[in-house]
């Protein structure tokens, strides 16, 4: 049993609190609020009830002697003297005593009477702010769990809308080999007209015409041009669409990975209790205030980034769609132009393949006329040849018969005979002659015309070769429609 006034031993080692301030019930929750983290370093004294502090400080003094003895002015009293030895003396009366005890009594009624209604009280406010702090604490955790739920739905709404936007972001840059296959494909048709062309150069004579076939192969490669100008447009857009898509996919996914670290962070802030490891005070961390927006703004973040990449995504399979309808009208308009050629090509190759027909038939005939005409000439001149033997025949037998002699000078039927024979041979031999010049005549212009003829021929040969070998030969390694539109 402890005395009255004086101090308590510590139950434990450590200092114990001062006792908190006794609260109203009206006003325990205005005082759980604002009531701080306690310190316990700032207090070094073990702990004593305020009845020791005020017990400490009275100065217990005699009472007058006019209070003992009414009625008697304080020069009549006469001074107490103890009839005791050694000088011993008493200072109160039986009821001095009794009345001491009484008031003793009625304040340590009074005292414990505050003290149990103190421990009502602290009873009473403990219990208060244990149900408050559980449903402030319970407030918060269910806020915590419908944030999570939140960022739950747009993490899915985020990763949804990434996994579209890399498919559709795939798609366009499959898109964009097409159109770069397909653009390079162009080329090797290009340089295929032009050679034609400037094979066709190498024609000679008069089979150098502006025919269909050239015609058509300027419009191959003015068709051939416009398409790869267009190809290299849309390619360029391609290029422009895929960066925005990559633009967008880069928002999507740091706001993911925002929001993933963000629910990371408030699932552990969830799942944290009283009984928790890890848990400190923090002085003043509710007066920071480190946020930059709220739930709206929050919220319409999110929904932005998602709305721009599903407008990027619109607009790229817009773009593939169109893409796609760009190379099926390049690759039919320049597979037409082709074949257009091609025709022109073999049209025009049947054209010179049939007067290379007829020159050679025509040719034919007129070796096998100068052949003819040269075996006449040559009976002709040995018809001369004969005939200048008859004349000299005749001529001798004149000169011969112009020698006899006087008389014998006779202009006889034989004398007539001879000159008449000389006379007709000599017309023929002049007919013969004037054959010989018509047939030799004829014969050069035979000879003129199997020359040109013959160059003709080599002439549509030549043009034949380079129609038929060269350019059909290089138009043959045309690439297919599906290479056109790049699907190898």
């Amino acid at each position: 049993m402890e005395l009255y006034g004086y101090p308590l031993k510590a139950k434990f080692n450590q200092p114990r609190p001062p006792p908190p301030k006794v609260l109203s019930a009206t006003n325990v929750a205005a005082g759980y609020k604002s009531r701080i983290p306690y310190h316990p370093e700032s207090f070094s004294m073990p702990w004593m009830p305020n009845s020791y502090y005020k017990a400490a400080t009275l100065n217990p003094t005699l009472s007058p002697l006019t209070e003992s003895f009414p009625g008697l002015p304080p020069t009549k009293i006469v001074p107490f003297i103890s009839e005791r030895p050694n000088g011993v003396f008493t200072r109160h009366t039986l009821d001095d005593w009794h009345r001491s005890n009484m008031t003793n009594y009625k304040e340590s009624e009074t005292t414990r009477h505050n003290a149990e209604r103190l421990r009502a009280d602290l009873t009473r406010t403990i219990k208060d702010v244990y149900q408050q702090a559980k449903r402030t604490q319970g407030e918060s955790t269910k806020n915590l769990g419908e944030r999570i739920n939140d960022i739950e739905y747009w993490k899915s709404e985020l990763c949804i809308e990434l996994d579209a936007m890399i498919r559709e972001t795939n798609s366009l840059m499959d898109m964009q080999k097409r159109l770069e296959r397909a653009l390079a494909d162009t080329e090797g048709p290009f340089q295929v007209a032009h050679k034609c062309l400037l094979n066709r150069e190498k024609r000679m004579g008069i089979d150098l015409v502006n025919d269909d076939v050239e015609k058509q192969l300027v419009t191959e490669i003015k068709i051939i041009r416009s398409c790869r100008e267009r190809l290299q447009q849309c390619l360029d857009t391609v290029n422009a669409q895929i960066m925005c898509n990559k633009e967008a996919r880069q928002e999507l996914e740091k706001d993911l990975a925002d929001k993933q670290l963000g629910h990371h962070i408030d699932n552990k802030c969830y799942q944290l209790k009283n009984t928790s490891r890890g848990i400190h005070f923090f002085k003043g961390v509710e007066r920071i205030d480190a946020t930059v927006s709220v739930p709206e703004t929050w919220a319409r973040f999110t929904d932005n980034n998602i709305f721009r990449s599903q407008s990027a995504r619109a607009a790229s399979a817009k773009l593939r769609a169109s893409t796609e309808s760009l190379l099926m009208g390049t690759a039919d308009e320049m597979w037409r132009q082709f074949s257009k050629v091609n025709d022109a090509f073999t049209s025009r190759i049947t054209e010179i393949a049939n007067a290379k027909s007829k020159i050679q038939t025509h040719l034919a005939k007129t070796r096998q006329e100068i052949f003819q005409l040269e075996t006449k000439i040559q009976v002709i001149q040995k018809t001369i040849r004969d005939k200048e033997v008859q004349l000299k025949v005749a001529q001798t037998r004149l000169d011969e018969r112009s020698r006899r002699p006087n008389v014998e000078l006779c202009r006889d039927a034989a004398q007539i005979r001879l000159v008449q024979e000389v006379n007709e041979i000599n017309e023929t031999l002049r007919n013969l002659h004037q054959c010989l010049r018509a047939s030799e005549d004829m014969l050069q212009m035979l000879v003129r015309s199997k020359g040109v003829l013959e160059h003709d021929l080599v002439v549509k040969n030549n043009s034949l070769f380079i129609d038929q070998e060269r350019c059909m030969g290089m138009r043959k390694s045309y690439p297919s429609t599906v290479q056109i539109l790049g699907y190898v």
